[in-house]
């Protein structure tokens, strides 16, 4: 069995300011700010000086769902973020062009059955990362895991973070987890004193763990 002990860790549902400097400090690989307004972690109002601070080893990705290309762009200026996660409908065009543009692309796909796969192969090329999360009815998070065993079925070329009721129980089978694409993990619900606000010493010992 190959145990993977480069994975990338992404820290996604940021928002306060305070928070953010603290888990800045552990130096995840990604830091995620959900720009969805329906989000309890709506990100709309952050310090931009906050994110100004941030270590050049910590990727600011940026969280849109259906979200015009225009204001991704207006947004992704605003905070000079460094990627951007795609967590609806958008298509491969989009992908595309936000690639183009010199983002780190994520392109988020509900899974549920390992059929699901078959719609990645479409961006193929226009993604830096695919994201698996559970499949739910609404956008966005679900606190709730999907069948890690459904990953075996992922055939394709791009890597991929996998999410969806990840908690700091988990690093062990995390670090089992033996896929070629298998980049790294996207954590938020499950390491949360409340929506927005990180458990940061939950976190740390987390990341200890998987790094």
């Amino acid at each position: 069995m190959k145990i993977n002990t480069l994975l990338k860790i992404k820290v996604c549902g940021m928002k306060y300011s305070e928070n953010i400097k603290a888990v800045s400090a552990l130096k995840p690989d990604f830091m995620g700010f959900i720009f969805y307004p329906k989000s309890p972690r709506y990100a709309g109002t952050l310090d931009i000086s906050v994110l100004n601070e941030f270590p050049k080893t910590i990727k600011k990705i940026g969280v849109f769902v259906n979200e015009n290309l225009e204001n991704i762009l207006t947004i992704a200026f605003k905070y000079q973020l460094d990627g951007l996660q795609l967590h609806g409908t958008e298509l491969v065009e989009m992908c595309q062009k936000l690639k183009s543009a010199g983002y780190t692309v994520i392109k988020a796909f509900p899974v549920a059955e390992s059929y699901n796969f078959k719609v990645t192969k479409a961006y193929e090329g226009s993604c830096d990362y695919f994201l698996f999360d559970t499949k739910t009815d609404v956008y966005g998070g679900s606190g709730i895991k999907f069948n890690w065993k459904i990953l075996n079925e992922y055939t394709g070329e791009t890597q991929f973070l996998l999410s969806g009721g990840i908690s700091a129980e988990d690093a062990v089978d995390i670090l089992k987890i033996d896929h070629p694409k298998f980049a790294g993990v996207d954590l938020n619900s499950k390491f949360e004193v409340k929506p927005g606000i990180k458990d940061v010493e939950l976190l740390r010992k987390f990341i200890n763990e998987i790094k």
